[in-house]
């Protein structure tokens, strides 16, 4: 029976994908741009072995032994939690669990989405760049959140799509409202930063409705958003309970934004310091507060950076672009980041960018009619998530969602070179 296209491609994925889980093992080390697996890992030994989330020695950034935290993704650490109470502590099997999902489910929904916006052949591109793609091979086989979390944005932006689809009956779209706001919640749950997003999510489906009259409800929104609601609630009251104070969901905002925005950087930011660096930038008075209490206290004083001296802060923004978008190689990194980051981004940022030109080029005809087309969607995603991290902290796997999308973009130029070079139009 012959297979279609996007089987092999998934299977090349899987493959790529559990090779790297393999290779990694059951060693958690401090890897390059990888250092939170460590934590992920002893948090869920901690929750397996009944001590809930806690460590039992004094950890990043600022949590001493014994006492709650927050700052790790509950959903992500349950997930090795749940395979390390099934097989014992082998970090392994997780990661080829992991692999073998991302494997299949990152290249068809980039498949879905790039065929739906584009057509087929987008589609396969987008799919087989996905499969290819050294930084979401790379990943796969780390006990971070990341797979799980591109994966699920794409699932966020394929389930907008076909929401906002005209010709779907109300029950469809019901449907679709659930699961879109199950895959949202799961988005959150590994990474809050991305409820962000949601006003300018809800604002494109508010517009598209209105342009298309695709017979949306109010009440469809509300079922989306009562799911993300549901999921969230539950930790909510837990850290509470914990904490004593309310605490929506992970207490890192406060760090990161203090860190990011610290005079200690002046004009031009730096992604990454020493962990002995970012604890003396804590102010000492602070540091018997709880967890929660620090981090609020925290988001306070970065707030206060920026009103103190907001043209300073704009500049320490601007400061962020370049390594935000970093794609060449570097002396004092090691093999894997410059291989990786050269081989991946380097090699398809021109494509990315000329897709994205040309996605506009063929759907503007006037802004109304533009922003409430899936390209804009998936161009309003990415300038939302370039600009939260412009503004906040950058890290080159911070911009790994948006390669994610960008590369269905690349898929459209691929696809118009090919037709270029095999079907060349003919001079007059």
């Amino acid at each position: 029976m012959r297979r279609s296209p996007l089987f092999w491609i998934c299977t090349l994925a899987v493959i790529l994908r559990v090779g790297v889980a393999v290779y990694l093992g059951n060693t958690v080390e401090a890897l390059p741009g990888v250092s939170d697996q460590l934590s992920y890992h002893h948090l869920a030994i901690r929750v397996v072995e009944g001590h809930g989330f806690s460590f039992d020695r004094a950890w990043w950034p600022a949590t001493r032994a014994g006492e709650p935290t927050a700052h790790w993704s509950f959903l992500y650490t349950f997930y090795l939690a749940g395979i390390y109470a099934l097989f014992g502590v082998h970090p392994v099997f997780a990661r080829i669990l992991q692999a073998i999902l991302v494997g299949i489910l990152q290249p068809w929904l980039s498949y879905w989405v790039g065929k739906q916006i584009f057509g087929h052949k987008v589609g396969v591109w987008a799919a087989f760049l996905n499969a290819i793609y050294l930084y979401f091979i790379y990943y796969s086989g780390t006990l971070m959140t990341e797979p799980f979390y591109i994966t699920a944005i794409l699932g966020v932006l394929a389930l907008t799509i076909q929401l906002t689809q005209s010709a779907k009956t109300s029950l469809q779209q019901t449907r679709t409202a659930i699961l879109l706001g199950l895959v949202y919640g799961i988005a959150v749950l590994l990474r809050q930063l991305f409820l962000l997003f949601l006003p300018f999510l809800i604002l494109w489906i508010f517009i598209k409705n209105q342009q298309e009259k695709i017979g949306l409800q109010w009440w469809h929104g509300v079922i989306s958003l009562g799911v993300i609601l549901v999921m969230i609630l539950p930790f909510t009251l837990y850290n509470y309970q914990r904490f004593g104070e309310f605490v929506l969901l992970n207490t890192n905002s406060g760090y990161a934004f203090y860190w990011a925005n610290h005079p200690y950087y002046g004009t031009k930011f730096i992604p990454i310091l020493s962990e002995e660096e970012y604890l003396n930038l804590l102010p000492e008075e602070l540091l018997s507060l709880n967890e929660a209490a620090l981090d609020k206290a925290l988001l306070s004083r970065g707030i206060q950076f920026v009103l103190d001296d907001p043209v300073r802060y704009g500049m320490l923004s601007l400061s962020r672009i370049p390594p935000y978008f970093d794609f060449l190689p570097r002396s004092e990194s090691g093999w894997i980041s410059n291989i990786t980051r050269v081989f991946s981004f380097g090699v398809f940022f021109p494509f990315m960018l000329v897709g994205l030109f040309l996605a506009i080029k063929d759907t503007f005809k006037t802004i109304p009619t533009f922003f409430s087309s899936p390209p804009a969607l998936l161009i309003l995603f990415s300038i939302v998530y370039i600009g939260i991290h412009v503004l906040t902290w950058t890290l080159v796997r911070y911009r790994l969602p948006v390669d994610a999308v960008w590369l269905i973009f690349a898929g459209l130029t691929f696809v118009r070179i090919s037709a270029r070079m095999f079907h060349p139009v003919s001079k007059p």
